[in-house]
C-alpha cells in the first residue's frame, strides 16, 4: 500500500520542531510527503536542510504566531495539522523544605515561562489554525501533554499543571470543533530516550526535587515501566502520523499515554 496515512502534500506546523520530539514529527512527516513549517525559537526564516521551512517564533507572543500562520498560508493556501509540541520544563518544589538552593524553589518568573509557553502557546496557535480550519471545514489538531499532567510529578508541580491544562484544551476544544470537521487529539507521553534538551543543570534541579543525588536518578527502568525500557522519539512520532491522518477518523477528544505502562492514561 502507498501512502497508507495519506498524508502526501499536507501543510502540517510544527511548534519545537527543531529538536527532540518536534524534531522526530518533522522528520515523519517530512518522510511521507507532508509539507511542513517549523515554528521555533532560533534562526533565520528560510528552508531548512531537511526541505522543512523554518519560522522563528516565540510561541506566547500572539504577533509572532499569527505571522506563522499568514505566511504558511501565503506559502500553502491552507494548514491541514497543527501539532502543539512546544514546552518547557523547570524542576522546582512549591516550597523548599531544606532551605539549601532556594532557586529551586518555585517562583513567579518560572511559573509564568512554563504557562506561557506550555499552556498559552497552544492556545494561541489552536485559535488562529482554527479559524483557518474552520473555513476550509477540515482540520486535525495535535497537542503533545505529559504523563506528568496526568499522574502529577513530584518536583514538577507548574509543568504538570501546565500539561493537565493542555489535556483540558484537547477535550474542551474536540467538543466546540467536531461539528467543523476538526478533531483535537493530544499525546502524554512518558520517559523517553535522552536528548540534548535533558541538560546537567536540569538534571541537578530535578535531583535536589527529589531529593537524591543526580547519580541517584532512577534509570532502572524495569522497576518503573512495565516493557523495561524507555520510549524512542520515533515511537512517538510514528504515534502522532497516525493521529492525525484519516484512518483516526474517529478519534477525537482524547489524550494518548504512551509511557510503556508506567501511567493509567
Amino acid at each position: 500500500m502507498t501512502d497508507w496515512l495519506e498524508a502526501k502534500d499536507k501543510v502540517v506546523i510544527v511548534t519545537g520542531g527543531l529538536s527532540g520530539i518536534g524534531k522526530s514529527i518533522v522528520e515523519g512527516y517530512l518522510s511521507v510527503g507532508a509539507k511542513v513549517v517549523v515554528a521555533d525559537l532560533k534562526g533565520e526564516e528560510g528552508e531548512l536542510e531537511n526541505g522543512a521551512y523554518f519560522i522563528p517564533c516565540n510561541v506566547a507572543v500572539k504577533d509572532q504566531v499569527d505571522y506563522v500562520v499568514a505566511k504558511v498560508l501565503e506559502l500553502f493556501s491552507r494548514v491541514d495539522i497543527l501539532v502543539n509540541n512546544a514546552g518547557v520544563n523547570f524542576p522546582r518544589l512549591l516550597v523548599d523544605d531544606r532551605k539549601e538552593h532556594p532557586e529551586y524553589e518555585l517562583d513567579e518568573k518560572t511559573f509564568d515561562l512554563m504557562v506561557n509557553v506550555n499552556q498559552k502557546g497552544p492556545f494561541l496557535f489552536s485559535q488562529a489554525c482554527a479559524k483557518v480550519m474552520l473555513d476550509n471545514e477540515s482540520g486535525v489538531i495535535i497537542n503533545v501533554a505529559s504523563e506528568a499532567g496526568q499522574e502529577g510529578s513530584a518536583g514538577q508541580s507548574c509543568y504538570s499543571a501546565t500539561k493537565g491544562a493542555v489535556i483540558s484544551f484537547t477535550r474542551a476544544w474536540a467538543k466546540e470543533l467536531g461539528k467543523f470537521n476538526i478533531r483535537v487529539v493530544g499525546l502524554a507521553p512518558g520517559i523517553l530516550e535522552e536528548t540534548g534538551l535533558r541538560t546537567d543543570a536540569y538534571n541537578e534541579a530535578l535531583a535536589y526535587t527529589r531529593g537524591v543525588t543526580v547519580e541517584g536518578l532512577n534509570t532502572d527502568y524495569s522497576k518503573s515501566i512495565p516493557l523495561g525500557r524507555e520510549g524512542k522519539l520515533t515511537e512517538v512520532s510514528d504515534l502522532v502520523l497516525y493521529l492525525s491522518s484519516p484512518r483516526a477518523s474517529y478519534i477525537t477528544g482524547t489524550t494518548y499515554n504512551i509511557s510503556g505502562g508506567k501511567s493509567r492514561g
